[in-house]
């Protein structure tokens, strides 16, 4: 997807229609992703690599109103909610920072983000820069490397 991801495009479906049931269907195999699918709206989350097994029951689910997560997500979030029940879930960034993020850790210009988001390059730095401070980086280096670990971008 040229300027979303799935988690952006999740947000973006469940906004519009609340009634919809997404399914996450992902290569992603990070706990962080799981939870910002789930954070998002998602109503379940099958990995490609056993979406063989899983993709037909997840979406029956779906269906029933009920969440589906493949076995390991469900230990994964017991494991996490158990060792530390405070912990957010969820990602500091709002959804507009989520895209400058992304592009960024595309290698995108600040003239090219600011052209495809329409807004002005100004803009696009005041973001960078909350970005930044937000999650305590203080380059792009770390930025990409937390795009990649959450999921905004492919490794």
């Amino acid at each position: 997807m040229p300027r979303r991801n799935g988690l952006q495009a999740a947000r973006e479906l469940v906004r519009q229609r609340p009634q919809l049931r997404v399914l996450m269907l992902s290569m992603h195999d990070v706990e962080a992703y799981c939870f910002e699918a789930l954070k998002a709206g998602a109503s379940g989350y099958v990995l490609k690599t056993v979406a063989d097994r899983d993709l037909v029951e997840a979406c029956r689910a779906a269906m029933r109103g009920e969440p589906f997560l493949y076995p390991p997500t469900i230990r994964t979030l017991m494991r996490v909610y158990l060792n530390d029940p405070e912990r957010g879930l969820g990602s500091p960034l709002s959804p507009r920072e989520e895209e400058v993020t992304k592009l960024v850790a595309e290698s995108h210009s600040t003239d090219q983000i600011a052209q495809l988001l329409q807004i002005s390059p100004k803009t696009v730095e005041r973001h960078r820069e909350n970005i930044l401070a937000k999650l305590g980086m203080r380059d792009r280096i770390q930025l990409t490397r937390w795009a990649i670990r959450h999921g905004l971008v492919e490794p």
